[in-house]
């Protein structure tokens, strides 16, 4: 070592200052606690932060600060102290993870932490930093005097409780370790430079805004005297339900009873009443999300710019590389939802939480005392309900968290409850937030379905021929293929539009805007759509066409029709295309379900009835089996295993990507963001602005021709190149983006696999 008898955790920030590592020990460790106040494993963190890099008070460490040294682990020896000295099993798993991603909870995994089983353990990532000896030697002269006492019990297996335990853990270790390392790296004369934290939920005012937004909304409404006076039940119930305690809620409301604003208002009154931290909404669709931020924007202005934040994203959940250095990038440019309204989707938080990777779990301390609304609960896969249930049945438990499932076709998820039970959770048995359901649903009847099924198969032409007899009309597939046949069959029309997942958001927040206008005066509009368009997009034609789906899905599209109650009844009619009109076999099977029960009960089904939804999901479990469609997933989750986990739990089952396309609209810059990328490369910032002009692709295999017009964003960060942000090749041929149909790339053997929803 050189003559500096200091022990440092970074290199030189720009303004030539190392980083200190009994600082950066402490920094950590108290912010950690901090984060998990109030829970149980507030401790375990405190010392997590302590050990995490105990290995850098190594020799050689130090070396490799100078450039001398590289190819050291240094997180495994603060393993092995937190779970030997301290007998903590969670802050060992964090510290252990802190950089390589947790890995097992199995008592013979973790024992192999011991620095002498350690180099001969499989899979090794780097040679020990020093000897044990000296490593707690150093560190016991330096912060030894604040580590708290500590007695565990080492548990020969994790199991899910502990799993989730973990997580909170490590999560709260990987985004405290980054914020301080951040703010070295940032650092200015007076010393680190911290991003400033979010602002506070402030419910109560927030509250206050909605209610007057509401009140505006109802002065001015053209909606039926029916269908005011149902929203104005449903707030009621929101607002006395939202007094009850934290726990497990369902919110089961009618399309078009004014859903989106009337949780936000529940989820609000509930943090009042319970000093809650923040309000998350997940939801299953980019479409809903992008509907949902612009109105609780409006709604909540004065709040400030920071109050919201809107998470998109479906791409980055990847596991990708295994280099740690790929890792250093995700958790660079991962969020960490320090706001108090977070808006986001199923796959960011879901998929984090069965997650082993420090970028995707740095934000789930986030979720407690927290209230956590699952928009759409309908859409949950039914391979993932039980294990699912189970970690969030768990996560309301322990975290002092409330979760709401809200849906106009609630699931029959408490059939599952002994599944749940099974599988780690507590049970699933939540209060219903609108008592008043059943009434709003049968005060709310506004189409009359069609069901075409038994009148034999339809095809493309028939479909073609019943849009151009109609004014104004939408027709949803569950292919994008057939919608885009369609849209093709329809050319020329007069107020004819296509809606899919192929168009960037700020590309469908204007079709939208067309369409809704077109509705408003009256004039034609035939609107050819996938499923993004009818699961919370507020929408309202007279006659809604819909081929042959789940249940829930067919509902959904009824949602779109007379959705503001002024015609007498709007029509519904649903109509089948044939044996390969579904995405999947579990979407097949669904839509299946839903044929027989229509067949039983003579071609004649009450969508407006709860209990209609029970029957089908009942019947949908017995047939499916949900609590057996993963064994993998239960194997890992049974062993601790969580790299095994995060391998199995897949809401996308294949990676996606984020191609950045040339619209040119109201809603962003696209040659702002080119410019900004070559100038500097790509930054957190930049991949908000630019997620509304980015088309969410699945990742193509090695050799798809799609490779030949995409090339990789540059990271700010040393020039890297990102593997889930990409730009098009303008110059080269085989693309294009159209104002109709939006993104086409070269394709192999059929349609581009472009994200159905």
């Amino acid at each position: 070592m050189s003559n500096d008898p200091n022990f440092y955790a970074h290199s030189e920030n720009p303004i030539g200052v190392k980083h200190l590592l009994r600082d950066h020990l402490l920094s950590v460790s108290s912010l950690a606690s901090e984060f998990l106040q109030g829970l149980p494993w507030q401790e375990d963190a405190r010392l997590a932060g302590l050990l995490h890099d105990l290995g850098k008070y190594g020799d050689l460490f130090q070396r490799r600060l100078q450039g001398q040294e590289q190819g050291l682990d240094h997180w495994s020896s603060g393993a092995w102290v937190a779970l030997k000295d301290f007998r903590s099993v969670l802050g060992a798993l964090a510290v252990q993870g802190h950089h390589i991603g947790l890995q097992s909870g199995f008592k013979a995994n973790l024992e192999r932490l011991e620095p002498g089983k350690l180099a001969a353990s499989p899979g090794a990532h780097g040679r020990p930093t020093g000897d044990l000896d000296t490593l707690k030697t150093r560190w016991k002269a330096e912060v030894d005097a604040v580590a708290p006492s500590h007695s565990g019990q080492m548990c020969p297996v994790m199991g899910p409780e502990l799993m989730l335990e973990a997580r909170l853990v490590f999560s709260a270790l990987a985004d405290v370790d980054f914020l301080d390392t951040e703010a070295h790296f940032k650092g200015e004369a007076a010393g680190k430079r911290y991003r400033a934290r979010g602002p506070a939920l402030e419910p109560e005012i927030a509250l206050g805004l909605v209610q007057r937004h509401l009140a505006t909304l109802a002065a001015g409404s053209t909606a039926s005297p029916m269908l005011r006076q149902v929203r104005q039940t449903l707030l009621r119930d929101a607002l006395k339900s939202a007094q009850q305690d934290t726990g497990l809620f369902t919110f089961t409301a009618p399309t078009g009873s004014g859903k989106t604003l009337a949780m936000l208002a529940f989820a609000l009154a509930h943090a009042a009443k319970h000093g809650l931290r923040r309000v998350i909404l997940a939801v299953p669709y980019l479409s809903i999300l992008e509907q949902t931020a612009e109105v609780y924007r409006e709604v909540l202005s004065s709040m400030g710019k920071d109050y919201i934040l809107e998470h998109h994203s479906l791409a980055g959940l990847g596991r990708g590389g295994e280099e740690l250095e790929q890792e250093r990038l995700r958790r660079l440019f991962s969020e960490n939802w320090d706001a108090p309204l977070v808006l986001t989707t199923n796959v960011q938080i879901l998929e984090s939480l069965f997650s082993d990777r420090p970028s995707a779990c740095r934000k789930l301390h986030r979720l407690a005392h927290s209230v956590i609304l699952f928009d759409e609960a309908q859409t949950l896969p039914l391979n993932l309900a039980v294990p699912t249930l189970a970690a969030l049945s768990q996560l309301a438990s322990k975290t002092g968290a409330s979760l709401v499932f809200a849906t106009a076709t609630q699931p029959a998820y408490p059939a599952l409850g002994r599944q749940v039970r099974e599988a780690g959770g507590v049970g699933w048995e939540p209060r219903e937030a609108v008592p008043s359901a059943s009434a709003l649903f049968a005060a709310s009847r506004r189409v009359t379905p069609a069901w075409e099924l038994a009148k034999g198969v339809w095809d493309m032409e028939r479909l073609a021929q019943e849009l151009r007899g109609q004014n104004r009309a939408l027709c949803i597939f569950n292919l994008k293929r057939q919608a885009l046949e369609l849209t093709r069959l329809l050319a020329g029309q007069e107020g004819l539009f296509h809606l899919s997942t192929n168009l960037c958001p700020a590309h469908r927040r204007d079709v939208l805007l067309q369409v809704r206008e077109r509705l408003r005066s009256g004039a034609p509009c035939r609107l050819v759509a996938t499923q993004c368009v009818e699961a919370g997009v507020d929408l309202d034609f007279p006659v809604v066409y819909r081929a042959l789906g789940p249940l829930e899905a067919v509902a959904q599209a009824a949602g779109r029709c007379n959705r503001e109650g002024r015609s007498e009844k709007g029509r519904l009619v649903v109509f089948e295309m044939g044996a390969s009109d579904y995405p999947d076999t579990t979407y097949r099977q669904a839509a299946m379900v839903a044929k027989a029960l229509l067949q039983e009960r003579h071609w004649c089904l009450d969508l407006d009835d709860p209990q209609t939804y029970q029957d089908y999901y009942r019947r949908l479990f017995d047939l499916t089996r949900p609590e057996a469609r993963s064994p993998e997933l239960a194997e890992g989750i049974g062993s601790g295993n969580f790299v095994q986990v995060a391998q199995q739990y897949r809401l996308i089952k294949q990676d996606a990507i984020n191609v950045l396309v040339p619209y040119q609209g109201a809603w962003g810059d696209y040659q702002k963001l080119l410019r900004e990328e070559a100038e500097d490369g790509i930054r957190t910032d930049w991949m908000r602005r630019a997620q509304l002009l980015a088309v969410v692709c699945y990742r193509p295999g090695q050799q798809h021709p799609a490779w030949g017009v995409l090339k990789p964003a540059h990271l700010s960060f040393k020039r890297m190149e990102s593997d889930e942000w990409f730009l098009i090749n303008e110059a080269l041929p085989g693309w294009s983006y159209e104002a109709e149909t939006g993104l086409n790339l070269p394709e192999k053997q059929g349609a581009w696999p472009v994200m159905i929803a």
